[in-house]
């Protein structure tokens, strides 16, 4: 495994720490098929803001950058991305016979140094933008 893999492994497993922190249920990670891979795969079980609980589906990507890079990890997804993850997503959907809400969200990584080591490595921060897609005219 390269260290890119390494930081990307890294940056996925603190994402889903994070994600299992707020109450949300796992279903997978890494899956695959044949418009491309979704990093997480989801159930967000909070409330909206009108205190109704929620079940939404949400599919995460989930970006790392070292501080410095040209763009943030956020940044980093274009509308080729975009387009992948939408499709991806709707194979997911439509193989899990999924029916209800669901959305794109994007986790991103940022390591304020250069990485030496990841193991206790406590020097990074992340981000996390909920419904990248909200209001785009995005067509498959």
């Amino acid at each position: 495994m390269t260290f890119a893999q390494d930081v990307g492994n890294f940056a996925e497993e603190r994402a889903a720490e994070y994600l299992i922190s707020l109450g949300w249920l796992i279903l997978g990670r890494n899956i695959k098929n044949e418009f491309g891979e979704i990093d997480i795969a989801a159930i967000d079980t909070g409330k909206n803001k009108i205190g109704v609980r929620l079940k939404e589906l949400v599919i995460v990507e989930v970006r790392a950058r070292t501080l410095g890079k040209i763009q943030s990890p956020l940044e980093s997804i274009g509308t080729r991305k975009l387009r992948t993850l939408i499709n991806a997503s709707r194979l997911f959907i439509d193989d899990n016979d999924w029916d209800g809400f669901w959305r794109i969200d994007v986790i991103g990584i940022t390591f304020h140094n250069k990485i030496k080591q990841l193991e206790n490595n406590n020097d990074w921060h992340l981000e996390h933008v909920k419904d990248v897609t909200s209001g785009m005219n995005i067509f498959s």
